[in-house]
């Protein structure tokens, strides 16, 4: 199955280091960010799960669950969790979800079918595509998926950007144009006409006929 954005999130249950989740009643109501790794005491992969436990407050000011998953079992990801304290000075205090038998990759499409059903013996180049990112509505539709290479730690940084803009966009008929940061102008929908758009934001700047620019509306 093949995973695109407005898809639904594939439920599931899992084990994970908080406990046993069924993961649409974990997301509630709320957004989350689902974050996949291939492998446990990986390199870069440590780092990323420092910085995440980082920025958890920030993500939570957005009212976004952020959850993660390492294709080794539960038991694997309690260990390399000292090892993450040590290498960032962060406590991963988030669940990490133990997929041992490549339930949960497989079904977000991170790996394929025949794959196996078992971590045992699988090298992090075995799950390099267990890379990707999923960003979650309250209405458990994907809203964005990024797919990293294993050589590459994630900008997380960004996604908290993508975050914003994807809250903003979802909230007013608005877009956010390339490097958009909070507060910086945004594109007015094209099914809002100038009447409309007067009415809604007060002014606009029209740099082409199809592209109208706005101070970015209040949250």
């Amino acid at each position: 199955m093949s995973l695109r954005i407005n898809d639904t999130a594939p439920d599931f249950t899992a084990e994970t280091t908080a406990g046993p989740i069924s993961f649409h009643d974990w997301i509630g109501d709320g957004w989350a960010v689902l974050f996949s790794h291939p492998k446990n005491f990986t390199p870069v992969c440590t780092t990323e799960l420092g910085a995440m436990a980082g920025l958890d407050g920030e993500f939570r000011k957005r009212g976004v669950k952020i959850i993660g998953i390492s294709v080794d079992p539960v038991e694997s990801h309690v260990k390399w969790k000292a090892d993450i304290r040590t290498a960032t000075g962060f406590d991963v205090e988030y669940p990490l979800i133990g997929d041992k038998d490549l339930k949960v990759a497989k079904l977000y499409d991170m790996l394929p079918a025949g794959a196996g059903d078992t971590s045992e013996g699988r090298t992090p180049a075995d799950n390099a595509t267990v890379r990707s990112v999923f960003v979650i509505g309250p209405d458990k539709k994907i809203k964005l998926i990024l797919t990293y290479p294993m050589s590459t730690g994630r900008n997380f940084a960004e996604i908290l950007r993508a975050i914003d803009s994807i809250q903003l966009t979802s909230k007013h008929q608005v877009s956010t144009p390339a490097n958009w940061q909070q507060g910086d102008d945004v594109i007015i929908g094209g099914g809002i006409s100038n009447e409309d758009a007067i009415a809604r934001f007060g002014s606009f700047d029209t740099v082409l006929p199809y592209l109208r620019k706005t101070k970015q509306p209040a949250a």
